[in-house]
């Protein structure tokens, strides 16, 4: 589960103090995919960040699966996301000299997990790419690159999933492919998945859709009266 107290966040912008987001409470249970829409600068990158522990709140606290990692040391931290959050970005992040298969391993082989190339082999199969584990990202498309960074947020197995913006680099099709893994994926596992989307068609599919605009929440959950907002 994933429980926001409210949390906000601010940044300092010459003499004034700029409010990306606002006080919030938020719950997402475990399991739940969780779709988080808004226009640029809504705030909506900036709260998966600050979910994950990439990013240290002004105020207010962030408690995954019962743990409040906004007070843990940067070395607990450090350790707690690696057993517990996957992370997709919409960049892809892939090792350019490793092979699909190892950047797979990556996350594995820092937890001592023995059975990491197996496991690797199995996950890229899981996600259609069998036939390229040996190819470098240099060698594979851009939806098939952005599905071994879906293998690889699973490697260890995490209870939860943050996706940003996942399908933005890709075109329609590969986008609802790669979307249709997550979902798959999150109904297989059980991994709760939270993803940040400018597409509205593919949040209204998700158990939830969050909407943001400057820095706060003004719908939650409305999945047949998503309200629109001008691209950006």
């Amino acid at each position: 589960m994933i429980e926001l107290k409210q949390l906000s966040k601010q940044v300092n912008s010459g003499r004034n103090q700029l409010t990306i987001l606002h006080p919030l409470d938020l719950v997402i249970p475990a399991g739940q995919f969780a779709a988080i829409l808004g226009p640029s600068g809504s705030g909506k990158s900036t709260l998966l960040g600050l979910m994950a522990g990439l990013d240290t709140p002004t105020t207010g606290e962030v408690i995954l699966a019962g743990t409040a990692i906004t007070r843990l040391g940067e070395d607990a931290l450090a350790a707690f996301r690696s057993r517990n959050i996957g992370f997709v970005f919409q960049a892809f992040h892939l090792v350019p000299t490793a092979t699909a298969v190892e950047n797979v391993q990556i996350p594995m082989e820092i937890t001592g997990r023995r059975d990491a190339k197996k496991r690797a082999k199995a996950l890229l199969e899981s996600v259609g790419l069998s036939e390229r584990a040996h190819h470098y990202p240099a060698q594979l498309s851009g939806g098939e690159q952005q599905r071994v960074a879906i293998a690889r947020a699973f490697a260890n197995e995490p209870p939860i999933l943050l996706a940003d913006e996942p399908t933005g680099n890709l075109d329609y099709a590969n986008g609802l492919r790669v979307f249709e893994l997550l979902r798959r994926l999150n109904r297989e596992t059980g991994t709760t998945l939270v993803m940040v989307t400018h597409n509205e068609e593919l949040a209204r599919t998700a158990d939830r859709a969050i909407t943001l605009r400057d820095g706060r929440v003004v719908l939650d959950n409305p999945k047949v009266s998503i309200e629109p907002f001008p691209p950006g």
